[in-house]
């Protein structure tokens, strides 16, 4: 059974605009860059070629994830900022920060990533602690420096 992945309506939207730009209007223009990389002679030494191949390849491997993303999206509806889920903005502030600064994430996959905001993954240990929790709530989770504490300050969608 093929894994699930939980994505917003807009991250979905995102994500198959790129999808067919990279399989309709790149192909066409790497297709482009290798045949101009080859009429310029010896392929065994021709930098420009060697490089397109690469991009080629690279793009490539991103259309298959962006395809099985795509296949296998689950999209999930914004929520009401009661509690976190996947697609919420926390915000935390850890009980050993003296300064009580507080710091601001997304909870979900790394193609949600927006504003500048670092990503939680829903199932890392720090994620899989904040789902359902409430605002003002205290989590644990583990980490590599030992058991740590967040207090959920906000909670948006």
């Amino acid at each position: 059974m093929a894994k699930s992945y939980e994505l917003s309506q807009a991250a979905y939207e995102r994500l198959h605009a790129e999808h067919a730009h990279l399989t309709t209007t790149w192909r066409i223009e790497i297709a482009r860059k290798i045949e101009v990389a080859r009429e310029m002679g010896d392929l065994s030494e021709n930098g420009d070629y060697h490089a397109a191949k690469e991009e080629q390849g690279k793009t490539e491997a991103r259309i298959g994830h962006l395809a099985a993303l795509l296949e296998n999206a689950n999209i999930i509806e914004a929520g009401d900022g009661s509690a976190v889920q996947a697609g919420s903005i926390v915000t935390l502030t850890y009980e050993d920060d003296d300064e009580g600064d507080e710091e601001r994430y997304l909870v979900g996959m790394i193609e949600e990533h927006h504003d500048d905001l670092d990503v939680i993954s829903p199932t890392s240990p720090l994620g899989e602690a904040l789902i359902g929790a409430e605002v003002g709530a205290t989590v644990s989770f583990a980490a590599p420096s030992g058991v740590m504490k967040v207090t959920i300050q906000s909670i948006e969608g």
